[in-house]
């Protein structure tokens, strides 16, 4: 298996020292930036596997960094912060972040959630699409072609990362139904289990995002409270 490359984007030269050191050990090929100008002169040059965050940094901070590496596509980001507030956290993980740990933490936890985050970026859910019984599906103005992996809404595309996709086909396969968290693992074959999993609700508030018209008030992906999400393809007709 080829040695898996993290990028650590830290103003913070002892940290930056700390984890160069204790991922290296365990494997890994670091490398570390103080800001988001090195950090984008890095990835230029190089593919990562993973970034790791800091959420207060000179010049743009992290969450600006975070948005940007998603917009980009789906390499797993984890955000750090000496600020551990929930509103902090929910922001980090609502513009693009996979995971979010405060300072200080145990790098035998960030270790952890590494691992978790690599495995699922190394699955291939989309192998598990492929016995699909139909090639396409509408919903309210929408038409997901699952040979192309294309939605198009009025005939103008809606661009869909691959997590996105899988979500959204999980979603019109098993219409009108209340799908828990771990099911929807379960149906995204090749997601590992995490205990610090907050992937799937992530996904959810960017693909809501991609599909309704508010967000906050969702007509197709509804959240059942302490449940799941039920996906309702007639909206507000339903």
């Amino acid at each position: 298996m080829d040695t898996k490359h993290i990028l650590v984007v830290d103003d913070d030269a002892g940290l930056r020292e700390l984890l160069q050191e204790y991922l290296t050990a365990q494997g890994y090929q670091v490398a570390t930036v103080a800001d988001g100008m090195a950090m984008d002169a890095h990835l230029a040059a190089h593919v990562a596997d993973l970034v790791i965050l800091d959420l207060m940094l000179p010049g743009e901070d992290g969450l600006a960094l975070a948005r940007k590496l998603r917009a980009q596509g789906d390499m797993p980001i984890i955000m750090l912060s000496a600020r551990g507030e929930d509103v902090d956290r929910i922001v980090g993980l609502e513009v693009g972040a996979d995971d979010y740990l405060a300072k200080p933490f145990n790098p035998r936890e960030l270790l952890a959630r590494i691992r978790a985050l690599l495995r699922r970026s190394d699955s291939t859910p989309r192998a598990s699409l492929e016995t699909t019984k139909q090639s396409t599906y509408r919903f309210g103005d929408f038409l997901l072609n699952v040979d192309t992996h294309d939605l198009h809404r009025n005939g103008m595309n809606v661009p869909l990362t691959a997590g996105e996709f899988n979500l959204l086909h999980v979603f019109v396969e098993h219409p009108n139904r209340v799908l828990s968290r771990d099911i929807i693992m379960d149906l995204l074959k090749g997601y590992e289990r995490s205990p610090f999993d907050r992937s799937i609700d992530v996904q959810v508030t960017r693909l809501r995002r991609k599909i309704e018209d508010d967000p906050n008030s969702p007509m197709y992906i509804r959240t059942v409270w302490g449940t799941g999400y039920l996906f309702a393809p007639g909206g507000n007709s339903q």
